[in-house]
């Protein structure tokens, strides 16, 4: 357990010092009772009643204040959350190598059929959220459990130019910051994310992100330097590098390219700047994103390798730990000793003991 305000504690010290004063004060008016000669006379007028019964007011009363002063800390418990009561984000690439043809009949159909399955395959109750990227990154659908709004923006993902792989994570946290007010979003506007601070084994938000990349960064913030705000955050990601290390080449439809017509491309032989192959999943910068963040890098070079991730990807990210704040119940439970307390003294103290 946690507390949010620790110096609030300082008020638990009231409590001994409260007990104190009352057992001073019993003192105190047994050295003032008057002596009576005859004792056995006291005792037939008191009533007959257990002494202890006229103390339980204090007693509930103080631990009223206890737990006051506990509620006050506002205290949070760290609990195991399944992944199906909390929420994730697919982040997809459309970029225009999702044309690629060595997984066929090609990376963006073969992932549209993978996600597709994933999503109905899901408890109703999980939300899921759909940012896709290219030049740059959008969140398509917010986290909701409408499986129809899902599946329609899977099934009309279009292609196109760049891969933003720091910027999907980014609106993937700013996704997750909507739904959940532990998570602050993501400000791309910092002058930089610096190294993300120690986190408590298991200090994450139930909330997810799976990333879905056939290729390498091309623009905007570096994936990694995406991660430390991340993970900053306690959001994971788990990274899926999609495609062979082969693609030779490329062809989407006219509805993949957003009506723009038929595109064919044969004999590509891969390059890039300073020779990194941009349709070729980075492989080294996913697996640190992993890293950073808590989570797990997985590869699929094919369609039937996609598929098998997806569909375990729910049981190697069962649980989620979630902080609950506990201040609300610890405040209900000092109203109900309060009540009890002035029950008690309205019942046993009514004649003295």
């Amino acid at each position: 357990m946690s507390v949010t305000w620790p110096l609030a504690l300082l008020a638990l010290l009231a409590v001994p010092l409260l007990a104190g004063a009352y057992v001073w004060q019993l003192r105190r008016k047994r050295r003032r009772a008057v002596r009576y000669s005859s004792v056995a006379l006291i005792r037939a007028a008191a009533p007959r009643r257990a002494a202890w019964k006229r103390h339980v007011p204090v007693a509930l009363l103080l631990a009223a204040l206890a737990a006051l002063g506990l509620a006050a800390a506002r205290p949070r418990l760290s609990v195991d959350v399944p992944v199906s009561e909390a929420a994730m984000i697919l982040a997809l690439d459309v970029s225009g190598s999702m044309c690629a043809t060595d997984v066929q009949p090609n990376r963006l159909t073969a992932a549209q059929t993978a996600v597709r399955d994933f999503v109905q395959a899901q408890n109703g109750d999980t939300r899921i959220g759909l940012v896709l990227f290219a030049g740059f990154a959008q969140v398509a659908v917010a986290p909701t459990t409408d499986r129809a709004a899902l599946l329609q923006a899977i099934d009309t993902l279009t292609t196109g130019r760049g891969t933003t792989i720091g910027a999907a994570i980014l609106k993937s946290v700013d996704a997750i910051a909507e739904i959940n007010p532990d998570v602050a979003p993501a400000d791309p506007g910092d002058p930089g994310p610096g190294p993300a601070p120690p986190r408590p084994a298991g200090n994450y938000a139930p909330e997810i992100v799976v990333l879905l990349t056939d290729g390498a960064n091309t623009r905007g913030v570096e994936p990694v330097d995406a991660a430390q705000i991340a993970a900053q955050r306690g959001v994971r990601v788990y990274p899926i590098g999609f495609g062979t290390r082969n693609p030779t080449s490329m062809m989407c439809t006219a509805a993949q390219l957003g009506g723009r017509g038929v595109e064919g491309r044969g004999g590509y032989v891969g390059g890039g700047l300073g020779g990194r192959n941009y349709l070729v999943a980075d492989e080294a910068t996913l697996r640190q994103v992993a890293d950073v963040t808590g989570g797990q890098y997985f590869a699929a070079a094919d369609a039937d390798r996609l598929q098998h991730v997806l569909a375990d990807l729910p049981r190697t990210v069962q649980t989620q730990t979630r902080d609950v704040e506990v201040s609300v119940w610890l405040a209900g439970l000092a109203a109900l000793l309060v009540l009890g307390s002035m029950g008690a003294a309205a019942r046993w103290t009514a004649f003295p003991a």
